[in-house]
Order: structure tokens, then C-alpha cells, then sequence
């Protein structure tokens, strides 16, 4: 069963959440930047979370540890473009040990990955928001609480679908 991102709720298994997404909307065409979320159906990968502010997760799926030196590289001049990089880094890069808590726990979307294609859009997260659900720059954020409770139903089989 796929994960549904429709208009502006996340459902799963039977929960429906409102969530953020994109500032510009949804796109089929997707490009670095645009501050839209892309359509389609994705895979999801390893789950990273912060060790120090979550506990405990439950969960089916890759887990890993962000560390301070850890980021997500969003320019499009580097061999790494959409992956998970270490600082110090000579290209543009995301950090994902931050201050805020919107990264404490996120899940990969496998969107532009294998191979990544040049300024088609990367750092594609399911991530956490707050109580003011701002637009993200592309992502999908749900309230901790919220991925909290869909985070043990999901394994490896599971898709993302954005309409």
C-alpha cells in the first residue's frame, strides 16, 4: 500500500494528516529551486533520525544516525548531486543536523536518484513540520506526532504516491 499525498493531507493505512508541501505547488516537472513538490510515485529509502532528540523508533525499514558532519548535496556541478554528503564540502549542500527539529526523524523520497539527473531537483524528504504548516522548498512534512504513528506500518515495499 502506497503512501498518498493529495492536495495538502498525507493518508496511510487508514490515518489522514494535513501537511506541507511545496511553496509553488506540485509539478511533473520539477526542476532545482523551484520550491515545488514533485509528482509521481516514488520509493522510499533509509530513515535518519537524531539520536539525541528521538529515542526509540519503530520501524521496518534502514535507519540511520544523523551526525553533525552529515548533508544532502542540492548543487548540480557535483558527482554526489542528490545524495547524502559530509562536511566540509566544496559544492552547495543542505545540512541535515540542525538546529530547528523539522529534520530530527525524515525518510528519503527516492525522487531523482539513480541516476540523478542535473537540475532536475534533490534533498526530497518526508520530514516534520509544526503547528503553522509552512510551505516547505519541495518536501512533504507531517507532524512529529503524526509520523510517528504511520512509521511502523511502513517497510520496504512501501511507495510514496504525489498526486
Amino acid at each position: 500500500m502506497n503512501i498518498i499525498v493529495k492536495k495538502r493531507f498525507l493518508e496511510y493505512k487508514g490515518h489522514k494528516f494535513k501537511c506541507s508541501i511545496g511553496k509553488s505547488g506540485y509539478s511533473s516537472s520539477k526542476k532545482e529551486g523551484d520550491l515545488t513538490t514533485p509528482r509521481g510515485i516514488f520509493k522510499l529509502g533509509a530513515i535518519y533520525f537524531r539520536k539525541d532528540r528521538i529515542k526509540s523508533i519503530k520501524t521496518k525499514i534502514k535507519k540511520k544516525i544523523i551526525k553533525k558532519n552529515m548533508g544532502w548535496c542540492d548543487d548540480s556541478l557535483s558527482k554526489e548531486y542528490n545524495q547524502e554528503i559530509k562536511f566540509p564540502y566544496k559544492y552547495s549542500a543542505e545540512k541535515l543536523f540542525r538546529k530547528d527539529k523539522f529534520y530530527d526523524i525524515f525518510i528519503n523520497v527516492k525522487y531523482n536518484q539513480n541516476p540523478a539527473k542535473k537540475n532536475r531537483g534533490s534533498a526530497i524528504f518526508l520530514h516534520l513540520t509544526n503547528e503553522k504548516y509552512k510551505p516547505t522548498k519541495g518536501c512533504i512534512a507531517i507532524l512529529k506526532k503524526n509520523f510517528l504513528k504511520i512509521l511502523p506500518l511502513i517497510d520496504k515495499k512501501t511507495k510514496i504516491s504525489i498526486t
